[in-house]
């Protein structure tokens, strides 16, 4: 049954696409959808199975989430039930910016908070090779003032201010929400959190001056564990509001705009009581966390976004930043899987922690006090002694001065005047750590300036559902001394020279 299952969710998916081409003059959306090579990729086969085990169509709704702190992004997807589950987790390849929100243009911070992505929002002809803009800034970004534009979800590993995947990662997340909106789905939800609101994370975070932008986007959060539905987003008072229903007695539904005041409402009685638990448990959690001495998150000056340290570890100098899961060096001792998708040459990790220390004051619950600079006192001048000493005099040193070579007034005279001053310039480069490859002026500007024009024979790309676990091992006949042979469009061949 599974089989027949199987063979018909891939006929389904190719004959969507077929049908997506011939629609194409009619439809727009149908345009940038199914006229691209790299746009038309099917689902895999490993993926359509893993649907069918979980009781899921083709081309049911989906959901996206995304965690910046666990650098992960998954796509949820609607069973035969009705409800969301889980299809699967990719980890993030590439973000910038900090934790929190994004403000304003140029800040390169990835956006945090509830978005809606439609069809004219997927965008084939990337220059990041496929990409769907994530509707940065929705309602309330605007009412806050809040400026950006063009911030994406997109392929290539490079960010200023978006999420960024694999090529492989990006083209498997694509033809799941393409298949999506064959089945009918008008948009899909876009929940963008700092990390996953836990009540550990709500504790290792709560003097955070986000706290509370972190607090309201939680709530949304919440609804979606509860209800293990797509929480219906409103916008009143400047604020989030989720899951609103008409008023007892109210005779129309309500009608919310970001900057009014809210008008009356209500919400589900069944739904309210469950998140009303659900808050007063993760409440009591976080307060019991903090008791017990929970430290606050460290302080990391400088840092520029995150990486996951399945990509980390596989990069030179790679660093996951503000993601979980250490330095470099600290990267090696773990068992990782191979990287799902290739990354090109110009990736830039996220650098290593200016000043990755706790402060005591936030340990106390205190804001942190401003740390002034203090300049180091000079170190004393040391002057070398030219008197001879008997242990230092020996024969050799003792000719010497018969014959006039390195006389004790030259010795004096030279041992007294300092050297002059060498230029530190070679020092600094040993303390500083070497340059990082940039990207090229194309790759790391913002993606708003991306071109949508595709290339005439866009390359495709092997599914990540498809990629063995592990890199298969030598053979034992390989001679000593060689380089294993690796596929030229694997991971480990882009950095095989710089190893």
């Amino acid at each position: 049954m599974i089989n027949r299952s199987l063979v018909r969710a891939l006929f389904t998916s190719a004959a969507l696409a077929a049908a997506g081409v011939m629609l194409a003059g009619c439809n727009s959306d149908d345009i940038s959808l199914a006229t691209n090579a790299k746009a038309n990729q099917p689902v895999p086969p490993k993926l359509i199975q893993t649907m069918v085990e979980k009781d899921m169509d083709l081309n049911s709704p989906i959901l996206v989430r995304l965690f910046k702190q666990e650098a992960e992004l998954e796509i949820w997807k609607q069973d035969r039930s009705g409800r969301f589950a889980l299809l699967k987790t990719y980890p993030i390849c590439r973000w910038s910016g900090d934790l929190g929100p994004k403000v304003r243009e140029g800040d390169r911070q990835a956006p945090e908070g509830f978005y809606s992505i439609s069809p004219a929002q997927m965008n084939p002809q990337s220059a990041y090779y496929l990409s769907f803009n994530t509707g940065y800034p929705n309602a309330f970004d605007k009412a806050l003032g809040r400026t950006g534009s063009q911030l994406m979800v997109h392929g290539d590993c490079s960010s200023r201010g978006c999420y960024a995947m694999t090529d492989e990662q990006i083209a498997e997340i694509y033809s799941l929400g393409r298949e999506s909106f064959f089945g009918g789905q008008k948009s899909f939800q876009l929940q963008a959190y700092p990390f996953k609101m836990t009540p550990a994370n709500m504790a290792k975070h709560r003097n955070n001056p986000n706290m509370p932008f972190w607090k309201m986007i939680k709530e949304g959060n919440d609804h979606f564990e509860v209800t293990r539905q797509e929480p219906k987003v409103d916008f009143c008072e400047k604020k989030y509001v989720f899951d609103a229903i008409r008023a007892p007695g109210a005779t129309r539904d309500p009608v919310f705009e970001a900057s009014s005041r809210c008008p009356a409402y209500a919400m589900p009685e069944e739904v309210a009581d469950a998140i009303r638990e659900k808050q007063a448990t993760d409440i009591a959690e976080t307060a019991r966390l903090v008791a017990r001495g929970t430290p606050v998150a460290r302080t990391n000056t400088g840092i520029d976004g995150g990486m996951h340290r399945v990509f980390a570890a596989r990069v030179p100098e790679g660093n996951t930043g503000l993601s979980e899961g250490g330095d470099s060096q600290g990267l090696a001792s773990f068992a990782l899987p191979r990287a799902p998708g290739t990354i090109p040459s110009h990736v830039n990790p996220p650098k290593a922690a200016v000043d990755s220390r706790p402060s005591n004051n936030l340990l106390m619950g205190a804001p942190e006090e401003p740390r002034i600079a203090v300049a180091a006192a000079p170190a004393p001048t040391r002057v070398a002694n030219a008197a001879p000493t008997a242990q230092n005099d020996g024969f050799f040193s003792g000719l010497a001065r018969k014959v006039g070579i390195g006389g004790s007034a030259d010795a004096t005279a030279t041992a007294s005047t300092p050297p002059p001053a060498k230029p530190r310039a070679t020092e600094a480069r040993r303390s500083e750590p070497p340059p990082r490859p940039e990207a090229s002026v194309p790759k790391t500007s913002a993606p708003k300036h991306e071109p949508r024009q595709a290339a005439s024979r866009p390359q495709l790309k092997p599914s990540v559902s498809d990629t063995p676990a592990a890199a298969p091992a030598p053979s034992p006949a390989q001679v000593a001394g060689s380089a294993p042979i690796v596929q030229s469009n694997s991971f480990d061949s882009r950095f095989g020279a710089m190893k």
